[in-house]
C-alpha cells in the first residue's frame, strides 16, 4: 500500500500547531479592546516530504518533439522540490507492485492506445488506492476506448488550431497550480478543443478567452486546466505543453509543479465542481463593501490583506436570507488571527457581528473552539479532518461556508470540517450580512475570490460521503463498477467506493455510475444497486427536509435493511418512515 506524503505533512503541521506560541485570544465583547501581537514575518512554507513520480510518455500516434524537454523540466523540478522522477515509455511499468512506489503518474503527451487490458486494470487499482494522475497536453489524445481514462482525464481531444498566443483566464487562484498567476495569463501554445466540457464533473482552474485567438470551438466556455477527485484518487490536467518553449517558461513550470504537488497529496485544494456562484469580490475593487471599526484591508494583486484592528470589512450591499453557499480563498502568513462572519445585522460596529452573528475562525494555535475551522466560541472543528485538509501558513486555503436554514457547514479545501446548528433564539443564520475580520496589528491574513451562490441559483455538483445510520457511509461493495454491484453501508474510510456526486440532475453517482432501483421496481425490499447511468426514473433521487432520500418514481425511500446495521448491510427501497435507517446526510 502506498504511503501518502500528505500524512507526514499533516503530522508536521499538527506538531507546529501544538508547539507554536499561544495566540492572544480575541477580547470578550464587554472589553471591546483591540488585541495586538508582534509583527510576524511571512512563514517559510515547509518542504514537502520526499516522494517519487512516474513520467510516462509512450506514443501510439502523433509524437510531440517537446516530450524530451518536458521530461528534463520535470526532472529539474524534482531535483529542486524534493521528488524523484522515473521516466519511461515502457508500459510494462504499469503493474500493481511497481505503481505502488509512486505518489503520482504523469502522462506526458501520450497519444493513442498505450496500455493493454492488464495494465489498465493495474492503473485503475492504483487510482482507487489513492494514486495521483497528472495529464499534460496530448494526454487528452489518449485511450479513446477506455471509459475509465476519459473520466480520469476529464475530457478528450477534438481538434486544434495553429499554435498562437491566447489569453488564459485564471478561475481559481488558490490551487497550487494557479496561485502564482494573475487573473489572466498570456501565453503561446497549441490550444486544444475538447469533445466534451469537463466543467460538469471537474473543478476548472483556468479557461481560454476564445475571443483572444482564432479557432476556439467550445462556445465561449473553454476550460484548459482542471482538477478532480476521481474514484478514490486525484486527477489534474493541463492543456498546455505542446511547444518545446513551454518547458522553459517559469510560470508554466510552476503550473506543472502545483499540479504534481496536488496530485501527489502534498497540498490540498477544493477540486469539487463549481457552478452558479456570483462574485462579491473579484479582485478589482471593493464596491459594495464597507469598513467597520479601526484598521482595514489593503487591495493589491486582486487580494485583500488585513492590517490593524479590531475591525471588519463587511458586505453592505446585500443581506443574505434563506439558504446560500459562500466561498472564499484565504491565506495566513504565520500564526495570524482572522475570521469570516455570517448572519449579523447591518452595523458600523464590528462588535455587532461578534454579538449577533457567527465567526468561522482562522487562527493556528488558539483553543479548539477558537482555532481554524471553529465556529468561534461555540463549536470546534473536527480537528483530525481539519488538519488533514489544511495547507500550512504561506499557502492558500479555500473555505465553503454553507448555510441551510439554521444549519452551518464549514468545508476546508473541499472537506467538511464543521457541522453546527444554531439554537440561540437571539441569533439567526437565515438572515444577515457577511464580513471579514481584521483582528489587529501583526495579524496578516489575505482573502481573494469571494463568491456566493444563493438558494435561487442553479444547483451545482456536490461530492463527498453520504452518511447514514450509526455514522456509516453509503458504500459500493468492493469498489466494483460492474452493473448490478451491491450498494451497502460500511464504516467510513475515504475510498472512492464511498465518494458520491450529486451533479444536479437528480442522480447520485459513484465510480462513474448511478444509484439505481433494480428493474425500476416499487415493492418494499427492491434491491438498490450501481448501474450505468441511463436517465430513467429508477435513477432519480430527491433529498427531503426530514433527511430521507426518496425515489420519486416509486414514492419510496432509500433504506438500510434490517435492524442491526453492521458493515455490509445492503440498502434497498422501502416505504418511507423517517427512522434512523432512512436518514442520510448528503455532501
Amino acid at each position: 500500500m502506498r504511503n501518502r506524503p500528505r500524512t507526514a505533512l499533516a503530522l508536521l503541521t499538527g506538531v507546529l500547531l501544538l508547539t507554536a506560541p499561544q495566540a492572544t485570544a480575541l477580547a470578550e465583547p464587554a472589553d471591546r479592546s483591540s488585541t495586538t501581537r508582534p509583527t510576524t514575518a511571512r512563514t517559510q512554507v515547509a518542504a514537502d516530504p520526499a516522494y517519487e513520480i512516474l513520467v510516462f510518455s509512450k506514443t501510439a500516434g502523433y509524437r510531440h518533439s517537446s516530450i524530451d524537454d518536458g521530461v528534463a523540466a520535470l526532472r529539474d523540478l524534482g531535483a529542486t522540490h524534493g521528488f524523484t522522477v522515473d521516466a519511461t515509455e515502457d508500459a510494462q511499468a504499469f503493474t500493481t507492485d511497481n505503481l505502488a512506489r509512486y505518489e503520482a503518474v504523469v502522462f506526458l503527451s501520450t497519444t493513442g492506445d498505450v496500455l493493454n487490458g492488464a495494465q489498465q486494470t493495474a492503473f485503475e487499482q492504483y487510482i482507487g488506492d489513492g494514486g495521483g494522475y497528472v495529464g499534460i497536453h496530448a494526454a487528452a489524445d489518449t485511450e479513446y476506448d477506455w471509459p475509465f481514462y476519459e473520466g480520469l482525464a476529464g475530457a478528450l481531444f477534438h481538434s486544434h488550431p495553429a499554435v498562437q498566443s491566447a489569453t488564459v483566464r485564471v478561475e481559481d487562484r488558490a490551487h497550487d497550480a494557479t496561485a502564482h498567476l494573475g487573473d489572466t495569463w498570456q501565453r503561446t501554445d497549441e490550444w486544444y478543443n475538447y469533445r466534451t466540457n469537463p466543467r460538469v464533473d471537474a473543478h476548472v482552474l483556468a479557461s481560454l478567452d476564445e475571443s483572444s485567438y482564432s479557432g476556439g470551438s467550445m462556445a465561449g466556455d473553454h476550460p484548459i486546466a482542471w482538477c478532480k477527485d476521481y474514484r478514490g484518487g486525484r486527477a489534474f490536467y493541463t492543456g498546455g505543453g505542446h511547444t518545446d518553449e513551454s518547458y522553459g517558461e517559469q510560470a508554466f513550470r510552476r503550473h506543472l509543479l502545483g499540479g504534481i504537488r496536488w496530485a501527489a497529496g502534498t497540498t490540498e485544494a477544493d477540486c469539487r465542481p463549481e457552478t452558479g456562484y456570483e462574485p462579491l469580490f473579484d479582485g478589482s475593487d471593493t464596491a459594495g463593501w464597507e469598513q467597520a471599526g479601526p484598521g482595514g484591508f489593503t487591495l493589491a494583486d486582486g487580494t485583500l490583506t488585513s492590517h490593524g484592528g479590531l475591525g471588519m470589512l463587511w458586505y453592505s450591499a446585500e443581506e443574505f436570507t434563506g439558504d446560500y453557499s459562500l466561498k472564499l480563498d484565504w491565506r495566513a502568513d504565520g500564526d495570524d488571527n482572522s475570521g469570516v462572519f455570517v448572519g449579523f445585522p447591518a452595523s458600523d460596529d464590528p462588535w455587532s457581528a461578534v454579538n449577533n452573528g457567527y465567526e468561522i475562525q482562522i487562527d493556528a494555535t488558539d483553543t479548539p473552539d477558537r482555532t481554524t475551522g471553529a465556529v468561534y466560541g461555540f463549536q470546534s472543528a473536527d480537528i483530525a479532518a481539519r488538519d488533514a485538509a489544511l495547507n500550512p501558513p504561506g499557502e492558500w486555503n479555500t473555505y465553503e461556508i454553507r448555510v441551510t436554514g439554521e444549519r452551518l457547514e464549514v468545508f476546508l479545501n473541499g472537506r467538511r470540517i464543521n457541522d453546527f446548528t444554531n439554537t440561540d433564539p437571539a441569533r439567526s443564520l437565515a438572515q444577515g450580512h457577511i464580513g471579514l475580520q481584521n483582528h489587529g496589528d501583526g495579524d496578516t491574513v489575505s482573502f481573494r475570490n469571494i463568491r456566493v451562490k444563493d438558494s435561487e441559483s442553479a444547483p451545482g455538483p456536490r461530492s463527498g460521503e453520504v452518511r447514514g445510520v450509526n455514522g456509516k457511509c453509503l458504500d459500493v461493495d468492493g469498489g466494483g463498477t460492474a452493473d448490478g454491484t451491491r450498494v451497502q453501508i460500511w464504516s467510513c474510510n475515504g475510498t472512492g467506493a464511498q465518494q458520491w456526486t450529486l451533479p444536479g440532475d437528480g442522480t447520485l453517482r459513484a465510480l462513474g455510475k448511478c444509484l439505481d432501483v433494480s428493474g425500476g421496481g416499487t415493492a418494499d425490499g427492491t434491491r438498490v444497486q450501481l448501474w450505468s447511468c441511463n436517465g430513467t426514473g429508477a435513477q432519480r433521487w430527491a433529498p427531503q427536509p426530514d433527511g430521507t432520500v426518496r425515489n420519486p418514481q416509486s414514492g419510496k425511500c432509500l433504506d438500510a435493511s434490517g435492524s442491526t446495521w453492521n458493515d455490509g448491510t445492503p440498502v434497498h427501497l422501502w416505504t418511507c418512515h423517517t427512522g434512523p435507517n432512512q436518514t442520510w446526510t448528503l455532501p
